[in-house]
């Protein structure tokens, strides 16, 4: 379930999973794998925290009414857009308990590709952090640093509802361990005990 986020440059955003059986993400009309946002987490750790220049291959769509209607579709009662056609195939599950994000969610991609791709423009969505390490950007959204963090801390705890058994896609884990390895720059102090 998408959670709202405070950027610099538009105010409060949604960003998160939006169906348990897939590892996209979406941050407003933008959409992105999981694998994608970790790698370039891991990339930036790496090389300092600081004047970072990346890219995170994602889908735009640009009309808004075409991204459907994300509580409709949970409910069974509204299809819409993009979203809706996945959870057509993907349906919310009938037992609350079975409400939580698979670590398997890579396994669907091919079936979500080719359901976004007739709603979607493929791209290449930079993925970048200011000389200084305070503001991180993904595409056109600016973030401070612990509202970034807080974006990170998201997605290693499987969003709302949580990785179903806490188990983490491998990319997470190794996402988290270069991390830790060199935090400076914008990833300094990012703690993700508690998540």
């Amino acid at each position: 379930m998408p959670l709202a986020f405070q950027s610099l440059s538009h105010g409060t955003v949604a960003f998160g999973f939006f169906n348990i059986e897939s590892d996209m993400l979406l941050l407003e009309n933008y959409f992105f794998f999981a694998d994608e946002f970790c790698r370039n987490i891991s990339e930036l750790a790496s090389q300092g925290g600081k004047a970072f220049s990346g890219q995170c291959k994602a889908y735009f769509i640009k009309d808004p009414s075409m991204v459907g209607h994300l509580m409709g579709a949970i409910h069974g009662i509204r299809f819409t857009g993009f979203i809706g056609s996945l959870y057509r195939r993907f349906p919310f599950p009938d037992l609350p308990e079975a409400f939580k994000q698979k670590a398997t969610g890579s396994s669907t991609r091919p079936v979500v590709k080719e359901i976004i791709s007739g709603y979607a423009t493929e791209l290449s969505m930079p993925f970048s952090v200011n000389e200084t390490g305070d503001q991180a950007s993904l595409g056109p959204y600016r973030f401070s640093r612990f509202p970034f963090h807080d974006l990170i801390r998201y997605v290693w705890r499987g969003g709302y509802p949580r990785w179903e058994e806490e188990v983490r896609p491998r990319y997470l884990i190794d996402m988290k361990e270069e991390v830790e390895k060199n935090s400076p720059g914008i990833l300094s102090k990012i703690s993700f005990e508690g998540t």
